[in-house]
Order: C-alpha cells, then structure tokens, then sequence
C-alpha cells in the first residue's frame, strides 16, 4: 500500500507534451542500494553507481500504459544526472522515480552535488520522445481502424490491451481476427493517417464517458489522482481512450505505419505494427 505522507509528482507531460525542457526542485535522492526492494525490482539494471531522483514535477513519462520511458538529463548548479529509465514508485503513490547516474568527474567520494530543494533542469531526449509519441498515436489509430472495420464482424469484439515498444507494437483485441483482414486493416489505418485527424487531449469524469456512450472505457479509480478527472485522448473522428502517454498533434505525422501480422490465440487476436523510423 502506498504511503501518502509525501507528495505526488506532477506529471507535467500530461498537460502538455511539447515540453523538452522544464526547471523543477528536487525532493529527494537515493542511492539505488538505499531504495526499497520493491523499486529496486523496477530497475532491473541498477548498480552502486546509481541513484533514484524525485522531483517536484516531471517531463519524463515513465514506463507504462504500452509506452517506453524518456530519457534524458537533469542538470544542477554543479552535476548532470544522465536519466536511463523512469517508474512510478512502486511504495510512494504518485511518485515519479528518475533512475540513472550522475556523469563519473562530478561524482565525489561517491556522492553528489544535487541537494534536496535545489533546482535543476530537467531535459528530455527529443528524438526519442518523438519516435515513442508516434508509435502510441499509431497505435489508438490502429485500434480504431480495426474496431471501425471489424466490431460488426468479429463475434464478441473488443478492444483489450496494447503495447507501443519499438520492437514488439501491437494491439491485442477480444476474437478471432482471421488473415484475410490484414489487407482491409492497412487500407482503413492508411485511411485515418492520411486524413490527418486531430489528437486531443482532454480530461474526463465518469459523467463525461457516459455522456459521449462510452461506459465500456470507464477507468478504474485508482488510476486518477485523488480529486483529479481521468486523461483522455481523443482521435477527433474516429475514438476516444483514457491514455496517459504521449502523442502527435494530428494522425498523419505518424508516418508510415505498417500493419506486420495478424495473429490468433485462445480467443484473442494481436495485430502488430511498425512505424517508420
């Protein structure tokens, strides 16, 4: 269970995700040895030499929702901490934790010059951000073509998870999508990017799914902030999701997006995709 004697960070990226840089103030460091089990485990990677950063607000996503975490730098008076993964504390709800090192000649007796309450710079890899707003956005667009194409089709339909990873995108969906649709698929995703269909975001209460018939979407409570509405994105023309990642302003940046496979198992079916680099 987690604590709620310390603060939340504020996801800065949620509100707007043009952000490449953002100044913030450090509320906490650790070395990886000092976290918690539970958060060590969500940095597979970690060693002595790493440390855990907490800032009051963040533009880094973290890992979640089908999308990779940024990476980046968060830059102080006297050090620079290279950002390799981020998480939500497994321990503190609301948490944002920056996992990484801090460049090797400003390290003292093992240490560092970031102290909580200092401000830093926070700044995010643009290519990579970019890359991984595009696969999600590729990714809502191809659950949407399928749903458009099959929902009538395919008995017992739905929409039920995706991944948006460079290596393994795809969107897995409730029944039997045979082959044959893997053509018809293309066509009708080809269709959305080139309309260029607007992404927006907006924020939305339980009332505000039901208004817009859209109950099936509602989200677990757990998943909005205390007295906070649930993120959703809206493909203007096509679907809405409740979505916490990143995206692109309009479908058609995206870019050349290829529907790879369609594959079935136990009921389910997956259709995986590649977006050009």
């Amino acid at each position: 269970m987690g604590s709620t004697a310390v603060p939340r960070t504020y996801l800065a990226f949620h509100h707007n995700a043009k952000l490449l840089t953002l100044q913030s103030v450090v509320t906490a460091i650790k070395p990886f040895s000092a976290l918690e089990e539970a958060n060590r485990l969500l940095f597979k990677d970690g060693t002595d030499e790493d440390f855990a950063v907490v800032t009051e607000q963040t533009i880094f996503h973290p890992q979640g929702g089908g999308q990779p975490s940024d990476e980046g730098t968060i830059t102080g008076t006297s050090s620079v901490f290279r950002v390799r993964a981020v998480r939500m504390d497994a321990v503190n709800d609301g948490q944002v934790l920056h996992f990484g090192r801090f460049d090797d000649a400003q390290q003292q007796d093992g240490g560092t010059t970031f102290q909580v309450g200092e401000t830093v710079k926070q700044a995010i890899d643009a290519d990579k951000r970019l890359y991984f707003s595009r696969l999600h956005t590729a990714g809502h667009v191809l659950g949407a073509a399928v749903r458009h194409l099959l929902e009538a089709e395919v008995p017992g339909f739905d929409e039920l998870k995706a991944s948006h990873f460079p290596d393994s995108a795809s969107c897995e969906f409730q029944g039997l999508i045979e082959g044959k649709w893997k053509e018809p698929i293309q066509r009708k995703l080809d269709e959305y990017i080139a309309r260029a269909m607007p992404v927006e975001i907006d924020f939305w209460d339980e009332d505000d799914f039901r208004k817009n018939g859209l109950e099936r979407l509602i989200p677990d409570k757990s998943l909005a902030p205390p007295g906070e509405k649930f993120r959703v994105v809206k493909i203007v023309g096509a679907e809405t999701y409740p979505c916490g990642g990143t995206h692109v302003d309009t479908t058609d940046l995206c870019g050349e997006t290829k529907v790879k496979k369609v594959s079935r198992s136990k009921g389910t079916s997956r259709v995986s995709y590649s977006v050009s680099l």
